[in-house]
């Protein structure tokens, strides 16, 4: 079951939807230890002077903001609390948007909001309505004492958080080095463009996450339960390093025939 990490409530004018927020993901990352080559003992972390070399006790490490190059100020606990934003339990929706507006770019970690059983009624307004409009809320909410901009968006049954990338965290692409906007402006034949529009459809498919899988996880996973199974735990093995891949280029003589080769192949594979 996810996790709860506050009851709260929306709000959305003058209502208040009692609601709890959880966590909506499971990070399935592939980690690994440091370990010692000759003894396989983990080897720890060092907080040490950086010019100096030498160690430094717990209680004489302070924090500070670099607010030039190798110039700090200090800063206390007290005063970095002081602060924070008010750590609050209320997601303060601000405005609402066309959902399309909003750039893949912008979305950061996302999270369940699971009404209160009196704000079932309330949610399940919110959750129509938002899905009739095509639009979602753009809220305020303060996670972890930190403040987030944030999205309400119907997803299916549930209503989901996603927290935002502020508008100066998302990079401008005008020092980017891209073609003309335009199909014609960038060189693109009509013929090119019907067959690259009918490889799209030829393509597409329903959404369907538990098609993909995480191929390098499932990769690792099986050689250490391998290497588990022949007793190999303490070995450092040197071969099995995947084969080189070939990549497929784009980058040919005629983009109309590659394109031709490329339809009638049916549905393309599914990869992490």
């Amino acid at each position: 079951m996810s996790r709860v990490i506050w009851k709260g409530a929306i709000s959305f004018g003058l209502v208040n939807v009692p609601v709890q927020l959880l966590a909506a993901t499971r990070p399935e990352r592939t980690s690994f230890n440091l370990l010692d080559k000759e003894t396989a003992d983990p080897i720890g972390y060092k907080q040490i002077n950086k010019r100096t070399g030498k160690d430094v006790r717990r209680e004489n490490i302070v924090r500070g903001y670099e607010y030039e190059k190798n110039n700090y100020v200090i800063l206390t606990d007290d005063e970095i609390r002081a602060a924070s934003p008010e750590s609050t339990q209320t997601v303060d929706i601000l405005a609402f948007v066309e959902a399309y507006s909003v750039s893949f770019l912008y979305l950061d970690t996302p999270y369940y909001l699971v009404p209160e059983r009196q704000g079932k009624k309330a949610y399940a307004l919110l959750r129509e309505a938002l899905a009739k409009t095509g639009k979602i809320g753009v809220a305020n909410v303060v996670l972890h004492n930190k403040q987030h901009l944030a999205a309400l968006i119907p997803a299916g049954p549930v209503l989901a958080l996603n927290t935002l990338r502020w508008g100066g965290e998302v990079l401008d692409i005008g020092d980017l080095s891209l073609p003309p906007a335009g199909a014609k402006e960038a060189g693109i034949s009509p013929r090119e463009l019907e067959m690259a529009t009918k490889l799209i459809d030829d393509m597409t498919e329903q959404w369907a996450p538990e098609h993909y899988h995480d191929t390098f996880r499932d990769d690792v996973l099986a050689l250490v339960d391998r290497k588990v199974r022949e007793g190999k735990t303490h070995e450092i093995s040197e071969g099995a390093r995947a084969p080189a891949r070939s990549r497929k280029t784009a980058d040919v003589v005629d983009l109309s025939e590659l394109l031709k080769r490329s339809l009638g192949r049916g549905k393309g594979k599914h990869a992490a």
